[in-house]
Protein backbone atom coordinates (compact mmCIF):
# COMPACT_ATOMS: atom_id res chain seq x y z
CA UNK A 1 0.00 0.00 0.00
CA UNK A 2 1.30 3.68 -0.97
CA UNK A 3 2.24 5.08 1.83
CA UNK A 4 2.40 2.80 4.59
CA UNK A 5 4.64 3.42 7.59
CA UNK A 6 5.71 0.47 9.59
CA UNK A 7 5.74 0.72 13.19
CA UNK A 8 7.65 -1.50 15.66
CA UNK A 9 4.48 -2.52 16.80
CA UNK A 10 4.31 -6.18 14.65
CA UNK A 11 1.34 -5.94 12.45
CA UNK A 12 0.49 -2.28 13.21
CA UNK A 13 1.08 0.28 10.37
CA UNK A 14 0.43 4.04 9.86
CA UNK A 15 -0.56 5.93 7.23
CA UNK A 16 -2.28 9.25 6.23
CA UNK A 17 -5.60 9.49 5.76
CA UNK A 18 -6.75 10.04 1.77
CA UNK A 19 -10.02 11.36 0.26
CA UNK A 20 -11.38 7.69 0.21
CA UNK A 21 -11.03 7.27 4.35
CA UNK A 22 -13.83 10.47 4.77
CA UNK A 23 -16.45 7.65 5.40
CA UNK A 24 -13.67 6.00 7.86
CA UNK A 25 -12.90 9.18 9.82
CA UNK A 26 -16.40 10.18 10.51
CA UNK A 27 -17.43 6.97 11.70
CA UNK A 28 -14.09 7.12 13.81
CA UNK A 29 -15.34 10.63 15.44
CA UNK A 30 -18.84 8.95 16.12
CA UNK A 31 -17.58 6.49 17.86
CA UNK A 32 -15.17 8.59 19.75
CA UNK A 33 -18.23 11.41 20.53
CA UNK A 34 -20.31 8.37 21.68
CA UNK A 35 -17.42 6.84 23.90
CA UNK A 36 -17.15 10.45 25.58
CA UNK A 37 -21.07 10.56 25.49
CA UNK A 38 -21.22 13.60 23.11
CA UNK A 39 -22.80 11.98 20.18
CA UNK A 40 -25.06 14.46 19.70
CA UNK A 41 -22.78 17.39 19.67
CA UNK A 42 -21.65 15.86 16.38
CA UNK A 43 -22.59 17.15 13.24
CA UNK A 44 -19.81 16.87 10.67
CA UNK A 45 -20.97 15.11 7.70
CA UNK A 46 -18.58 13.82 5.14
CA UNK A 47 -19.00 16.86 2.67
CA UNK A 48 -17.69 19.01 5.51
CA UNK A 49 -14.75 16.64 6.50
CA UNK A 50 -13.97 16.34 2.62
CA UNK A 51 -14.03 19.91 2.35
CA UNK A 52 -12.34 20.82 5.62
CA UNK A 53 -9.50 18.01 5.07
CA UNK A 54 -8.59 17.90 1.53
CA UNK A 55 -10.08 20.95 -0.05
CA UNK A 56 -9.12 23.43 2.75
CA UNK A 57 -6.06 21.67 4.12
CA UNK A 58 -7.55 22.76 7.64
CA UNK A 59 -5.98 19.85 9.32
CA UNK A 60 -4.52 15.98 9.03
CA UNK A 61 -5.14 12.82 10.01
CA UNK A 62 -3.49 9.45 10.37
CA UNK A 63 -5.06 6.12 10.21
CA UNK A 64 -3.82 3.21 12.48
CA UNK A 65 -4.11 -0.10 10.67
CA UNK A 66 -3.53 -3.94 12.23
CA UNK A 67 -2.83 -6.54 10.26
CA UNK A 68 -4.52 -4.00 6.54
CA UNK A 69 -7.47 -3.45 9.01
CA UNK A 70 -8.42 0.25 10.40
CA UNK A 71 -8.45 0.22 14.07
CA UNK A 72 -8.12 4.05 15.42
CA UNK A 73 -7.04 7.29 13.53
CA UNK A 74 -5.85 10.50 15.03
CA UNK A 75 -6.82 14.20 13.65
CA UNK A 76 -4.01 17.13 14.09
CA UNK A 77 -3.31 20.41 13.22
CA UNK A 78 -0.69 22.84 13.61
CA UNK A 79 -0.93 25.67 15.49
CA UNK A 80 1.69 29.20 16.85
CA UNK A 81 3.34 29.68 19.68
CA UNK A 82 4.30 32.93 19.95
CA UNK A 83 6.73 32.77 22.99
CA UNK A 84 8.36 29.73 21.34
CA UNK A 85 8.06 31.73 17.61
CA UNK A 86 7.99 28.37 16.49
CA UNK A 87 4.81 26.01 15.08
CA UNK A 88 3.09 22.96 17.75
CA UNK A 89 1.30 20.28 16.45
CA UNK A 90 -2.28 20.16 18.22
CA UNK A 91 -4.07 16.82 18.55
CA UNK A 92 -7.87 17.60 18.12
CA UNK A 93 -8.82 13.39 18.72
CA UNK A 94 -6.93 10.05 19.19
CA UNK A 95 -8.82 6.84 19.21
CA UNK A 96 -8.75 3.46 19.07
CA UNK A 97 -11.27 0.65 19.32
CA UNK A 98 -12.35 -0.13 22.80
CA UNK A 99 -10.94 -3.99 21.59
CA UNK A 100 -7.94 -3.22 20.60
CA UNK A 101 -6.95 -0.71 23.26
CA UNK A 102 -4.03 -1.30 26.14
CA UNK A 103 -1.63 -2.93 23.49
CA UNK A 104 0.44 -0.06 22.70
CA UNK A 105 -1.37 1.35 19.62
CA UNK A 106 -2.39 4.58 20.97
CA UNK A 107 0.74 5.36 22.29
CA UNK A 108 2.38 4.29 18.50
CA UNK A 109 0.26 7.34 17.31
CA UNK A 110 1.31 9.82 19.77
CA UNK A 111 5.00 8.66 19.26
CA UNK A 112 4.46 9.04 15.28
CA UNK A 113 3.39 12.44 15.82
CA UNK A 114 6.09 13.55 18.27
CA UNK A 115 8.07 12.60 15.56
CA UNK A 116 6.53 14.21 12.43
CA UNK A 117 6.58 17.62 15.52
CA UNK A 118 10.16 17.38 15.45
CA UNK A 119 10.92 16.68 11.84
CA UNK A 120 8.77 19.58 10.96
CA UNK A 121 10.75 21.77 13.69
CA UNK A 122 7.92 22.05 16.22
CA UNK A 123 8.14 23.49 19.68
CA UNK A 124 5.53 21.69 21.02
CA UNK A 125 2.38 18.90 20.87
CA UNK A 126 -0.77 19.23 22.82
CA UNK A 127 -3.64 18.33 23.38
CA UNK A 128 -6.94 18.31 25.65
CA UNK A 129 -8.03 15.44 27.61
CA UNK A 130 -12.02 15.44 28.92
CA UNK A 131 -10.95 15.34 32.66
CA UNK A 132 -13.68 12.05 33.21
CA UNK A 133 -11.04 10.19 31.91
CA UNK A 134 -8.63 9.13 34.17
CA UNK A 135 -7.37 5.80 32.65
CA UNK A 136 -6.14 8.31 29.60
CA UNK A 137 -5.36 11.40 31.89
CA UNK A 138 -3.00 8.63 33.75
CA UNK A 139 -1.50 7.04 30.51
CA UNK A 140 -0.56 10.40 29.37
CA UNK A 141 1.25 11.28 32.54
CA UNK A 142 3.36 7.91 32.20
CA UNK A 143 4.79 9.38 28.78
CA UNK A 144 5.70 13.15 30.31
CA UNK A 145 2.57 14.94 29.05
CA UNK A 146 2.24 17.79 31.79
CA UNK A 147 -1.04 18.94 32.26
CA UNK A 148 -1.71 22.46 31.73
CA UNK A 149 -3.72 23.01 35.70
CA UNK A 150 -3.15 26.81 34.76
CA UNK A 151 -5.12 27.37 32.00
CA UNK A 152 -8.74 27.52 31.56
CA UNK A 153 -10.47 26.93 28.24
CA UNK A 154 -12.60 29.17 26.52
CA UNK A 155 -14.59 29.06 23.53
CA UNK A 156 -17.24 31.12 21.94
CA UNK A 157 -19.50 28.97 19.48
CA UNK A 158 -23.01 29.35 17.96
CA UNK A 159 -24.88 32.51 18.56
CA UNK A 160 -22.16 33.68 20.96
CA UNK A 161 -19.68 33.82 17.92
CA UNK A 162 -22.26 35.29 15.63
CA UNK A 163 -22.55 37.84 18.06
CA UNK A 164 -19.09 38.31 18.99
CA UNK A 165 -18.64 38.59 15.18
CA UNK A 166 -21.21 41.27 14.56
CA UNK A 167 -19.32 43.21 16.90
CA UNK A 168 -16.28 44.18 14.52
Amino acid sequence: MLGLIKTRKKGFNIRFAEEKDVKLILKFIKELADYEKLLHEVVATEEILFDSLFVKKAAEVIIGEYEGEPIGFALFFHNFSTFLGRPGIYLEDLYIRPEMRNRGYGKTLLAFLAKLAKERNCGRFEWWCIDWNEPSIEFYKSIGAVPMDEWTVFRVTGKALDDLAKDF
